[in-house]
């Protein structure tokens, strides 16, 4: 899309200083490779060294954020909050593919099927009996959807998403590819020297506003479900286990596995790789640092780093402190040189 800077200014609520009105923004780029035509944001010091010899168009940049050096023609679309204004440069510049409504003839949709309003369903998808799919939900190609699932409004499922029978999701859920929603918990009792399958008879409940990364998986719960609270954004290549329960807004970085019945409050984060065992509660707002492996409850507001993790600023210590073991152990050796010298020249 092509629109004025003007045009750009208005629909982002920001001030233009430098610059000419009429110019045209085709698109967006961040700073270290916008060129002439295009918008792009400075909202770190970090970057400001990339700005000097930029050839973009148009910057946006807080109102109380200083720079020196700004390429002549740069025009500065100054505003409170340059990152959600560049959001919404974003979505207007690079707006959403449309899917018109539509059914694919290639699609199999079973009985008792129902849709809301100008809904999409792509070529080979399946729909199982007795599933609803709300208005204007969009069921793109591959998207295998069990049997009695109940979908909401406005939500999209891309290329070979499952879903499984029983799941229910809410409105504005994006799944992406690969992702697998309600395949079995991973339970088993030890008996007779073989592993018995308990049978996962629960189902999952995703609420509105949620995302969930490629390739993740959230599986049923054995018995009741496994529910993600409303906003909640889940990465590529995450484990959710069965009956967990994860809160409102909370961030599930990539590669993170979280085993089964744990309580994951409202605003926490687990960071990349992080691993959580079974039965632990992870406080409101409280941040699982990368890699870390959580064994046992953590209390709100609390950042925890390393495995087992613990308080980051104690962990901190203690991976400095092994740092300086060579030279420790170094020391240790010259004293205990020392020490038997001395004791061999005194006998």
């Amino acid at each position: 899309m092509t629109i004025t800077l003007k045009e750009l200014a208005d629909f982002c609520d920001a001030k233009i200083v430098g610059g000419k009105e009429s110019t045209l923004i085709t698109s967006a780029a961040d700073i270290k490779s916008a060129e002439s035509g295009q918008v792009t944001q400075l909202t770190s010091s970090r970057y400001i060294k990339h700005i000097a010899n930029s050839t973009a168009t148009a910057c946006f940049i807080a109102e109380d954020f200083a720079v020196d050096a700004i390429p002549e023609g740069m025009a500065l679309l100054v505003c409170a909050d340059p990152e959600m204004s560049f959001i919404k440069a974003l979505e207007l510049l690079h707006p959403a593919r449309i899917y018109e409504p539509q059914i694919a003839p290639q699609a199999v949709i079973d009985k008792n099927v129902t849709l809301g309003e100008r809904v999409f369903i792509g070529p080979y998808a399946v729909v199982g009996e007795d599933t609803s799919i709300g208005d204007q939900s969009i069921i793109l190609a591959g998207v295998y959807i069990g049997k009695n699932v109940k979908i909401g409004k406005h939500c999209q499922l891309h290329p070979y998403a499952v879903i499984y029978d029983d799941v229910v999701l809410g409105d504005h859920v994006i799944i992406h590819s690969g992702a697998i929603i309600g395949a079995d918990g991973f339970g088993y009792k030890f008996r007779n020297n073989r592993h018995v399958k308990v049978p996962q008879v629960g189902n999952v409940v995703i609420d509105d506003y949620v995302e969930v990364g490629a390739n993740t998986c959230i599986d049923r719960g054995a018995l009741g479900s496994t529910v993600i609270g409303a906003g909640t954004k889940i990465d590529n290549l995450v484990q959710v286990g069965h009956n967990n329960k994860v809160g409102k807004h909370v961030i599930m970085c990539g590669l993170t596995g979280v085993s089964g019945s744990c309580n994951i409050e409202d605003y926490a984060i687990l960071a990349g790789s992080s691993g959580v065992a079974d039965h632990v509660t992870i406080g409101q707002g409280a941040v699982v640092m990368a890699r870390s492996g959580v064994a046992g409850d953590i209390k709100p507001g609390t950042q925890v780093f390393g495995s087992p993790a613990k308080d980051k600023k104690v962990a901190y210590k203690e991976q400095i402190a092994l740092s300086k073991l060579p030279d420790l152990l170094k020391t240790v050796k010259l004293l205990q040189e020392k020490i038997e010298a001395l004791e061999a020249g005194s006998k």
